[in-house]
C-alpha cells in the first residue's frame, strides 16, 4: 500500500496516457533529464526573461495573428493549448483520446503532452524517500522540466501548417497542489515566476475533470492505473486541490459527474469547441449554459472559500457593423497582465453565436486601443474567482470611474448544466443573491458601458424579439418558470 506522500504525487501511468513507443518514452525521459541539468543555464534565464509581461517582446505563448480589425481570420492557422487536470479516475485519459479523434477528424493536428511527473517518477524516484529539501527541489525541477517539454510541443504547434490543438496532461499550476502555500510562494519568488504568466498566459483553457470519487463513487476504480492506489476520500481531497490550483484562470471549466460518462466526454469536447469558436451544430447535445445573478451587499472576505482577485479593464472597439461586436480585456494581479481580444460573430442561419477570443501581446493590445469606441465607457471591475460545490464562479464587482448605473453593481456568473433544486443547492449560500438576470439587457456589459441614456440612445441592444423592455422581461420570466433560458444577443460570454 502506498504512503500518503506517494499517493499525493503518484500520476497516472504513462501507458494510459498515450500509445507511445519505448523509444519515445526514453526520449521524453532524456529530455526531462537534460532540462533538469540545465536549470541554472540558458533555458532558465530565457524563461525568466519571457515572463516579464511589460516587455515589448512577444509573449512566450505563441499568439494568433490579427487582421486589420484585430480579429482572427478563419483562414489563419490556430494553435490552441489546453490543460486536462483533475483527481484520480476523472476521465483524463479517455478525454485526451476523444479530443484527439474529434479534432483530427476536423483536420487539426493534435499533440498530447505527457504528464511530466510520470516521466520523472518512472525513473525510480520514490517521493516518500526524499528529504524535505530534496522534495522541494524535486518539485522545482519538475516545473522546469514541464515548461521545457511543453515548450517543445508549443514550438511544433507553431511550425505546423495546420490548425493545432495541444493537450497538456496537467500543467505547471498543478504542482502547487502538492506543496504548502509558503513553499510555493518561496519557489515562485526564487525563480521570478508569477501566476499570471504561469497560469493565465501560458494556456488558453483549463478543463478540470472531476474524479469519479466525487459524484460517481460506484464507478471509482484504480485497477487500470499501475501508480494509482488512492482511496475514495483521498481521491476527493486530491480532486479539490487540483481544482483549487487553477482558480483564477479566465477560462476554467469544471466537467462534473452530473451526467453519465459518455455525456461527460461530450461536454468536454463541447467546452473546447465553444472556446475555440467551432460551430458544432447538433453534433453534440448542448448542456451547459451561462447564468448571471444580481448580488446585493458583499459579505466579509472571511466568508468566501479560497479565492483569487483580479483587476479587469474592458474596452469596446469600433466594429464593422451593428451586429458585430469587438472588445479588449486586460486582466491581472500585482501589475502582471494578460490581454484578450474578443470578436462576436452574428447569428447565421439560426446557428448559435460564436465568440472568437485571441490572446494578445502587450504591444498588440496597445495598438488595438486606438480603435476604442467613444460611445462606451471603459469598464473597470474587481473580479473574484472561487470554487464551491464543484462549481466555478466569477464575481464581478464594478468600480469607478464609470456610468452611475454601474455604481455598486455586483454580478455573479457561472456555467452549469444543472437545473431546479440541483442548481439551487450548488449556489454559494453566503451570498445575498437578489435575482437571476440571465438575458436581461439591463445587465448586459455592452449596455452598461453606453455613455448615452438608455431612453434616448439607438445603441441600446434589446432581446431578439425587439419588443418593449417590460415585455421582454415578462417573456424572460415565463421562460425561467419553464426552466428555459432566453439569451440576450449581446449577453457576452465572460472574459
Amino acid at each position: 500500500m502506498a504512503t500518503a506522500a506517494d499517493q499525493l504525487m503518484a500520476p497516472a501511468s504513462l501507458a494510459t496516457i498515450a500509445p507511445v513507443s519505448n523509444g519515445q518514452q526514453s526520449l521524453l525521459a532524456t529530455t526531462a533529464a537534460v532540462a533538469m541539468a540545465a536549470r541554472n543555464g540558458q533555458e532558465q534565464q530565457e524563461l525568466v526573461e519571457n515572463q516579464k509581461s511589460t516587455s515589448p517582446k512577444p509573449s512566450p505563448m505563441p499568439n494568433l495573428k490579427l487582421n486589420k480589425m484585430g480579429s482572427v481570420s478563419s483562414k489563419e492557422k490556430r494553435v490552441y493549448k489546453i490543460v486536462l487536470t483533475g483527481g484520480p479516475c476523472g476521465g483524463k485519459t479517455t478525454g485526451q483520446s476523444r479530443l484527439c479523434t474529434f479534432f483530427e477528424n476536423l483536420g487539426w493536428k493534435v499533440f498530447r503532452v505527457p504528464e511530466t511527473a510520470t516521466v520523472l517518477l518512472s525513473g525510480g524516484v520514490k517521493f516518500s524517500d526524499l528529504t524535505e529539501k530534496e522534495a522541494y527541489k524535486f518539485q522545482e525541477n519538475l516545473i522546469r522540466t514541464m515548461v521545457q517539454i511543453e515548450n517543445t510541443y508549443f514550438e511544433l504547434g507553431n511550425s505546423s501548417t495546420r490548425n493545432c490543438l495541444i493537450i497538456c496532461d496537467r500543467g505547471v499550476m498543478d504542482a502547487s497542489a502538492y506543496i504548502s502555500k509558503d513553499k510555493w510562494e518561496k519557489m515562485m519568488a526564487g525563480n521570478k515566476w508569477n501566476p499570471v504568466e504561469m497560469r493565465d498566459n501560458r494556456y488558453n483553457q483549463i478543463l478540470h475533470l472531476v474524479s469519479a470519487a466525487n459524484g460517481a463513487e460506484d464507478f471509482y476504480s484504480t485497477e487500470d492505473h499501475a501508480c494509482r492506489s488512492e482511496g475514495v476520500d483521498l481521491a476527493r481531497e486530491l480532486d479539490y486541490k487540483s481544482a483549487a490550483a487553477w482558480v483564477g484562470h479566465p477560462y476554467f471549466d469544471v466537467i462534473d459527474n452530473s451526467t453519465n460518462f459518455e455525456a461527460k466526454m461530450n461536454r468536454l469536447i463541447e467546452s473546447v469547441c465553444q472556446k475555440v469558436g467551432i460551430d458544432i451544430g447538433d453534433r453534440l447535445q448542448a448542456t451547459s449554459r451561462k447564468l448571471k445573478y444580481l448580488v446585493a451587499m458583499l459579505p466579509p472576505d472571511s466568508e468566501f472559500p479560497p479565492f483569487q482577485d483580479f483587476d479587469v479593464v474592458h474596452h469596446y472597439l469600433q466594429s464593422g457593423g451593428p451586429k458585430v461586436q469587438a472588445r479588449l480585456r486586460k486582466r491581472g494581479q500585482k501589475n502582471h497582465w494578460s490581454y484578450i481580444h474578443t470578436q462576436r460573430r452574428p447569428n447565421v442561419h439560426g446557428q448559435a453565436r460564436i465568440e472568437v477570443k485571441t490572446q494578445l501581446t502587450h504591444r498588440d493590445y496597445m495598438n488595438l486601443l486606438a480603435q476604442r469606441d467613444d460611445a462606451h465607457f471603459t469598464i473597470y471591475k474587481k473580479r473574484r474567482c472561487f470554487l464551491i460545490n464543484n462549481q466555478y464562479f466569477q464575481l464581478d464587482i464594478y468600480k469607478e470611474p464609470g456610468h452611475p448605473r454601474c455604481k455598486g453593481l455586483v454580478l455573479l456568473e457561472t456555467y452549469s448544466s444543472l437545473t431546479g433544486d440541483a442548481l439551487k443547492n450548488c449556489m454559494p449560500k453566503f451570498l445575498n443573491i437578489v435575482k437571476e438576470v440571465t438575458g436581461d439587457p439591463d445587465y448586459s456589459m455592452f449596455n452598461l458601458s453606453l455613455k448615452e441614456d438608455w431612453s434616448t440612445t439607438k445603441k441600446f441592444c434589446r432581446t431578439a424579439t425587439h419588443g418593449k423592455q417590460h415585455e421582454q422581461q415578462q417573456l424572460h420570466q415565463e421562460n425561467q418558470n419553464q426552466n428555459q433560458k432566453q439569451y440576450h444577443p449581446y449577453d457576452e460570454i465572460s472574459d
